[in-house]
């Protein structure tokens, strides 16, 4: 949603990852703290004590994030449930669940683990600081663990605003769970429950930016649209493996794919096929089997006067698994392939042997058919 992200470390078994936009957050709090909050509670220090003390706040709060987001995939794991990693963006943290709960259960303790983890770092903070206090530690030192205590105290109490995806919204939505039985129901009802917290922080924004407080304002007008929005593409995304559910790869696939023989000069290749398909990369096969690919991109790495002698076998590249599925492999696997690897094609295989080609397009279409069934 807000780009790309890079690998920082793995721990206890999950790998851990910033977004870009992590970097603008870190760099905003440091500031802040350095140049407005310390200096205001703690004054007459030099400018390099604040800087020292605004990048020990920024690291704790990437601590306390790290800590809370890994409560739930611990929580998760122990139910069985893959966790794809977890993630640090411009609005906090995200433990990346590959797979919905099975229970209500299941969904009360995996959402409660990050703010009673928040709770308790709260209390370890709050309690350094005292401790330090009463050892004769400087307080602005001290000030800086209390600082935290509060920030912990503070991610616990808004994560558990009743609005979906929030871990709120998810203790929210286990509870109509359990009391309806329709997981779908309480999903559609916690969702819009978000997006109307999503609104509501939006119109507070609105109001404080009209009032003059343009940074204030923006951050809760921002925080507003992204809630709303994870809210919608939360329900979106449950409506989605519901309709896939138990549905394989060979239900969608396209059984003639187009497919290009090894033995194929680049310039039939270009003459039979790329002027005559509208397709990034065309799989290369050799009786039947699975070679790799072609493309234009290959085709201009060759000199045009040698494209009449030159074979596509000879200039094809290796498919990664990220490019290609078993034709029984589950649908919705697949679909998360397509949008980890954002590709809108990929070749279906049974062993080496190519069997078809699932397209983005067709499995859509067949989530817009069911969605309007379902609403008439």
């Amino acid at each position: 949603m807000f780009g790309e992200s890079f690998r920082l470390f793995r721990v206890l078994g999950f790998e851990v990852r910033a977004n870009v936009s992590w970097l603008f957050l870190a760099l905003l709090i440091t500031w802040s703290l350095a140049a407005a909050l310390f200096p205001f509670a703690f004054p007459g220090l030099a400018p390099s004590t604040y800087w020292l003390m605004g990048l020990v706040g920024m690291l704790g709060l990437f601590f306390s994030l790290l800590f809370h987001e890994l409560s739930h995939s611990l929580v998760a794991r122990a139910y069985g449930l893959p966790v794809g990693g977890i993630t640090l963006f411009l609005f906090g943290g995200m433990a990346e669940l590959q797979a919905e709960p099975k229970r209500p259960g299941e969904e009360f303790w995996m959402a409660i683990a990050g703010p009673i983890a928040s709770v308790i770092l709260a209390g370890v903070f709050y309690l350094a600081a005292v401790v330090m206090m009463a050892l004769g530690v400087p307080q602005h030192i001290a000030g800086v663990a209390g600082y935290l205590g509060f920030i912990n105290l503070l991610l616990a109490v808004f994560n558990m605003v009743p609005g979906f995806p929030m871990d709120g919204g998810r203790v929210f939505r286990a509870a109509l769970w359990r009391w309806s039985g329709d997981m779908r129901r309480a999903t559609l009802w916690a969702s819009r429950l978000g997006q109307g917290f999503g609104l509501l922080l939006v119109a507070l924004g609105i109001y404080s930016f009209l009032s003059g407080n343009f940074i204030g304002g923006m951050w809760w007008f921002l925080i507003g649209l992204f809630i709303r929005g994870a809210a919608i593409a939360s329900y979106q995304h449950l409506v989605t493996q519901l309709a896939l559910k138990g549905q394989t790869v060979r239900r969608f696939m396209t059984t003639d794919p187009v497919t290009v023989p090894s033995d194929t000069t680049l310039q039939d290749f270009v003459d039979r096929y790329l002027y005559h398909h509208a397709f990034d990369i065309f799989p290369v096969v050799r009786d039947g089997r699975l070679l790799g690919y072609t493309s234009l991109r290959q085709v201009q790495t060759v000199p045009r006067d040698t494209w009449a002698r030159t074979r596509v076998g000879d200039t094809c590249r290796k498919f990664g698994e990220a490019h290609t599925v078993d034709a029984d492999a589950d649908a919705n696997e697949a679909l998360e392939q397509m949008q980890r690897s954002e590709s809108s094609r990929l070749v279906v295989t049974e062993g080496d042997r190519v069997v078809g080609m699932l397209v983005l397009k067709d499995l859509l279409r067949f989530l817009q058919i069911r969605a309007e069934l379902e609403q008439g």
